[in-house]
């Protein structure tokens, strides 16, 4: 049985060889992440096919952002695919109107906080309010889960603040920005091991590269899962 507090990202071309990375890692790895890369290389049938033909567990990570009706009407039209997870902006409207998409769907909605490829200098570049960014990850995954998120998205630097939150009571932690233990950071600013990303409270680790890129998939994803307590 494969422990689905891991999540492989495919962050490869297109549907065919997402699947052909699938078939590599088999019975290791249940649960995908499924994000825009893909989206017009056919992400959605391949996220369709993983769940119905081969049972496997879905992250579409599309990030959504826009006015209240297009994104209530965006995940509408997603959570018919029988996602399990589907990621949106954390701000609260965005929240708000995810949550009326995906009513009386299985489909939890999770809540960008900051990305994990972004420090201080981006978000200056950016013009975000000043702050170091713990504080305002922690600032703005409270307000997304007041708004009614299911759960949110942080670097694993930060699951141990979201987690203290009240607000953070039985929400999920999804983090990505998860090296192994020796491997190379990528683009990827705020990171940590497999290990110590669940017990700072995170219930689901991301890894892409370091397991896609291997050249025994399955081998590294047993070597990630070997990490986790």
């Amino acid at each position: 049985m494969s422990d689905d507090r891991l999540i492989v990202a495919l962050d490869v071309p297109h549907a065919v060889a997402g699947l052909e990375l699938t078939q590599k890692l088999g019975d290791a790895v249940s649960f995908y992440k499924i994000g825009l890369g893909m989206l017009t290389g056919g992400g959605l049938a391949l996220a369709n096919e993983l769940i119905q033909e081969h049972g496997k567990r879905i992250f579409l990570d599309m990030k959504l952002f826009d006015i209240s009706a297009t994104v209530e009407a965006a995940v509408r039209g997603l959570a018919q695919f029988d996602l399990d997870f589907l990621t949106v902006h954390g701000d609260p409207h965005v929240v708000r109107a995810a949550m009326e998409g995906a009513a009386r769907s299985r489909t939890k909605i999770l809540a960008v906080t900051i990305l994990t490829s972004l420090d201080r200098n981006d978000l200056d570049a950016a013009m975000i309010q000043s702050g170091d960014i713990p504080d305002l990850v922690q600032t703005r995954a409270g307000r997304a889960l007041e708004a009614g998120a299911d759960g949110v998205i942080a670097s694993p630097q930060e699951a141990a603040l979201i987690r203290a939150l009240p607000e953070a009571n039985g929400k999920l932690i999804v983090t990505p920005g998860v090296r192994p233990s020796g491997a190379a950071l990528g683009d990827q600013k705020r990171v940590a091991t497999p290990g110590q990303a669940i017990l700072d409270g995170a219930d689901h680790i991301v890894v892409g590269r370091p397991i896609w890129q291997a050249e025994d998939p399955a081998a590294a994803a047993r070597a990630v899962l070997a990490e986790l307590p």
